[in-house]
């Protein structure tokens, strides 16, 4: 049996946990935005198109916060193309995902969804075929008083009071030579410097967000996120990250073990913005946005070839991965290992809502089910709040990946006070049973309240035919005793489990 000791203190924590970590992202993309949130013909349609069945499973979900309107997409993006009456709305030829976008959802339809599903929105602007005119002028439609041309088509268009969104993304993945209008590091951070000068000149309450590197192998990485930084440090208050792993070809232990390379690009470009905060002597904190964060395992080539065999088609289907047991718990370690950095990283988009890598899966003119990683994300959106805790641990682990040591369990704990409790996140990475020991130093434990566990027979069994094939069930693998939790893990499982304080 592998083993873990854990110790933690009530005197020794990390950070406030941002609610804005249980974030996702809509994009114009497949099916996410069209059969996905939204089906005006659905029985389930309101009054506004959108499906209520996939809003009450958001909000279920625990999200609390949605960046749209891509991704990719919004690099040819125009947002006029997306307000007024729907029926003089252009059609247009979308090229990041060759399909055809009918602008039948656009801003002001998804702020309608936003106060519907009761969550923050975070907008992005285009950066690769627009600029600065378009940004500032985006964002007086959404944040200004009327009076002003944009502003006022706003208002002509049915919404009187200003929407002011806080949280704005300047371009998206502008590394990428697949993005269009793509740029060196320099090129970007000049147009993003300028562009965050402009728009904080309009409204200095909004939060901005660069783009760092998409993806910790880029060859890029992390010189890109150094110029980027430089450059934009007086305006930038965060850098986003992006970050998807496949590889379950290699097998489970080299598999979940990336989730210890997502915590080293967090540490590498929280240090980089550390870095520049000191050489200018600076009051300012630039933190982390994972604005776009998942498991993927279908390959660049492959994606493109789909899009490929049926160009030009409105909501075609593609890249609807479905997810494993397996892919499960690397996605747990990926949200774990934000939480262990959660007093740097404050902004955390699950990749993508609906369909497409997609947590919520629906049928057009049917019901919906949910993914293996929808249990997942939910549990700890309702129980992970308040302060993480420094934990102290000696280990059981192996070798894989590239790793010396990949800890068996992987653990992060949760100070609740508000609501009296301690949180236990657990994934046992190992085939075999685990057993993790926590000593908790300052608390006086009183009983177990919650004790939920995802497993299944197969680590390859998923929810696509049999849709409640891997759900969490309740357990008491763990028990209280002297002062000290035993949580004694079933092998490739996820658990989490709550503890009232006195």
């Amino acid at each position: 049996m592998n083993r873990a000791a854990i110790t933690i203190n009530r005197a020794y924590t990390k950070g406030w946990i941002d609610r804005r970590l249980f974030g996702s992202f809509v994009e114009h993309m497949g099916r996410v935005v069209y059969s996905g949130i939204y089906e005006k013909d659905h029985p389930l349609a309101d009054e506004d198109g959108f499906r209520t069945d996939v809003i009450d499973a958001t909000r279920s979900m625990g999200v609390t916060a949605v960046r749209y309107p891509g991704g990719n997409f919004v690099s040819g993006y125009d947002w006029l193309d997306g307000i007024g009456p729907v029926s003089r709305r252009p059609k247009r030829r979308d090229l990041a995902w060759k399909s055809i976008e009918t602008n039948e959802v656009g801003i002001d339809e998804f702020m309608k969804w936003a106060d519907k599903t009761r969550i923050e929105p975070i907008l992005a602007v285009n950066l690769g075929t627009a600029g600065i005119r378009e940004a500032v002028s985006f964002l007086e439609y959404v944040n200004s008083e009327a009076g002003t041309s944009c502003s006022d088509l706003r208002v002509e268009n049915g919404h009187p009071e200003p929407y002011r969104v806080k949280t704005w993304c300047l371009g998206n993945e502008m590394d990428g030579e697949w993005q269009i209008g793509h740029r060196t590091a320099r090129e970007y951070a000049r147009l993003a410097h300028e562009t965050g000068k402009a728009m904080k000149l309009l409204d200095p309450s909004i939060q901005l967000a660069v783009c760092g590197s998409s993806l910790s192998s880029r060859e890029t990485c992390p010189d890109w996120d150094q110029e980027v930084i430089r450059e934009t440090y007086d305006y930038a208050d965060y850098i986003s990250l992006h970050q998807y792993y496949g590889g379950q070809e290699k097998g489970t232990a080299a598999f979940l073990s990336q989730s210890l390379d997502l915590e080293r690009f967090i540490k590498a470009i929280v240090d980089l913005c550390d870095v520049e905060k000191f050489r200018r002597r600076s009051g300012r904190t630039i933190d982390i946005a994972l604005d776009e964060w998942g498991v993927w395992s279908i390959s660049d080539k492959q994606v493109e070839a789909d899009v490929a065999a049926h160009p030009w088609r409105i909501a075609p289907a593609f890249s609807e991965q479905i997810y494993s047991l397996e892919d499960s718990l690397l996605f747990a370690s990926m949200l774990m290992a934000m939480l262990k950095h959660a007093d740097r990283v404050k902004i955390g988009c699950q990749s993508l809502l609906t369909n497409i890598s997609a947590c919520i899966m629906t049928v057009k003119g049917g019901g919906i089910w949910f993914q293996p990683i929808y249990y997942v994300f939910s549990l700890m959106a309702e129980n992970c709040r308040g302060l993480i805790l420094e934990e102290r641990s000696d280990e059981d682990g192996y070798s894989a990946g590239g790793f010396e040591k990949v800890p068996c369990i992987d653990h992060v704990t949760v100070y609740d006070e508000e609501r009296r409790r301690l949180v236990f996140c657990l994934v046992n990475r190992a085939e075999n049973d685990s057993e993790a020991v926590f000593s908790m130093e300052g608390f006086q434990p009183q009983t177990i309240i919650l004790d939920q566990v995802l497993s299944a027979k197969d680590r390859k069994d998923n929810n696509s035919i049999d849709h409640d094939k891997v759900v969490p069930q309740a357990c008491d693998n763990a028990l209280l005793k002297d002062g000290k939790m035993t949580v004694r893990m079933q092998p490739l499982s996820f658990e989490m489990v709550s503890v009232s304080l006195v």
